[in-house]
């Protein structure tokens, strides 16, 4: 489950593309970032995926990936061209096939290969007529889908959804929102040859005039208690009342939204399965396992990153794909310890450990609005030392404060609020964890 956005840049208020995404996943499942260095590769090689292999190009790009820890492919991310894709998981009525290529491995493949948008809607689904997608997606429980692809670049974005090997894609104008639903209706720019043909034979629609594509190829009763119906709304709305004064302040504000109903409860007491900040302990649902933000200009493309489960608890940071050692090229070690020592935090919080909470989160708010200060006072041509004191100072602090406040609540007493269910949901995920 997750929500991807982007602001197109006649509807921002400086102009820039803004993309976002919340990577929804199951609670234990660590979200490594990596940022992957330009690379040659032999001719007549082959790149092994998740769980196929397939031709391999003579030259791939430099990707910042955000990636669950077991698979190839790629949650969400970008490359050096200011390319970025986000994946989501959508149900549909077309059977699952064979082990293949996932969602996430197109993700990764395009952001590999390719330098626009439209460049990488075409790879996308060449591979997809090519390879087909299939195969687990889920970490400690299998779970399938199909998916949808939000594709931007400093210029243009693109929605892309599938079936199986069907798809339709339709081109963004000023904002758009995609969540765990097929979105595009009968106004669609690009499909499948036969996408009309196939809905008319299996007796979905009755004819070309009576076709839509998300009301004839979804499976309505799953996509319903996904939730994405209300979290798509909800980003939807704040888009398109903001429309034209969007900034990166407001996707990390829509990132960080919880629903109405959970009230003075507050979401460390229940599942939210329909908030965009989404929070696990329910019967179905995941859990925000990362969260990304990329504002993309000509001049300057600026990433802001969690590194951490749980928006509404994390602090989004300033990164430059500069030549840098800020983050990790290798997928455990230093990755995983990244991801895993922020969880601890949250799983703190959970058990009402965290005596000064409030302090953290004041701390944290302040680093932030300092670093959005700094990010928005650089010229159009910051040099890459500037660039780099800049992410040094705020990773640092960010960990400082981190760190400060786990060793500081790790021995607390601690009461866990919530259901029994919830209470006991969190309490097996904590212990498979180790902590």
């Amino acid at each position: 489950m997750c929500d991807t956005m982007v602001a197109l840049g006649n509807s921002t208020k400086d102009g820039h593309v803004i993309f976002a995404k919340n990577s929804d996943r199951q609670p234990n499942e660590p979200l490594l970032m990596l940022d992957i260095p330009r690379q040659q590769h032999a001719p007549g090689s082959q790149v092994h995926c998740t769980y196929i292999s397939v031709d391999q190009v003579r030259e791939t790009y430099r990707v910042l990936l955000f990636k669950p820890s077991w698979m190839w492919g790629a949650e969400m991310g970008a490359n050096e061209f200011g390319l970025n894709i986000g994946n989501e998981a959508v149900f549909t009525k077309v059977r699952q096939g064979p082990n293949s290529l996932l969602g996430m491995d197109l993700v990764r493949l395009a952001l590999e290969r390719c330098k626009t948008s439209t460049e990488a809607l075409h790879l996308m689904t060449d591979l997809l007529a090519k390879h087909g997608q299939g195969g687990n997606c889920g970490y400690e429980k299998r779970f399938v889908y199909h998916n949808s692809f939000l594709i931007a670049d400093r210029n243009s974005a693109w929605v892309l959804e599938t079936a199986g090997p069907y798809w339709a894609a339709q081109k963004v104008h000023d904002v758009r929102a995609i969540s765990n639903r097929l979105s595009i209706g009968r106004d669609f720019d690009l499909a499948h040859p036969e996408l009309v043909d196939y809905a008319v034979s299996k007796k979905w629609c009755r004819n070309a005039n009576d076709f839509d594509f998300a009301r004839c190829y979804s499976n309505h009763l799953v996509t319903r208690f996904s939730g994405s119906q209300s979290r798509q709304g909800a980003c939807s709305l704040r888009l398109h009342q903001e429309k034209g004064q969007i900034t990166v302040e407001t996707m990390m504000e829509i990132l960080r939204s919880h629903e109405q109903k959970l009230g003075h409860q507050g979401p460390f007491r229940r599942s939210s399965l329909g908030s965009v900040c989404m929070h696990g302990g329910g019967l179905v649902g995941d859990h925000t396992t990362g969260s990304y933000i990329a504002s993309l200009s000509s001049t300057l493309d600026t990433y802001w990153v969690t590194g951490s489960s749980t928006p509404c608890i994390s602090v989004f940071k300033p990164y430059w794909m500069t030549e840098n050692e800020i983050l990790f090229d290798r997928e455990q070690g230093e990755a995983l310890h990244y991801w895993l020592f922020r969880e601890e935090f949250h799983r703190l919080v959970l058990q009402n450990k965290v005596d000064n909470l409030d302090n953290h989160l004041r701390q944290g708010a302040d680093l932030e609005r300092k670093a959005l200060d700094q990010a928005a006072s650089l010229g159009a041509e910051a040099e890459p030392g500037k660039l780099n004191a800049i992410m040094a100072e705020f990773w640092q602090v960010e960990e400082k404060l981190v760190q400060t406040t786990v060793e500081e609540s790790r021995w607390n007493q601690g009461n866990m609020k919530g259901s029994p269910y919830f209470r006991h949901y969190w309490k097996k995920q904590t212990k498979k964890l180790g902590f």
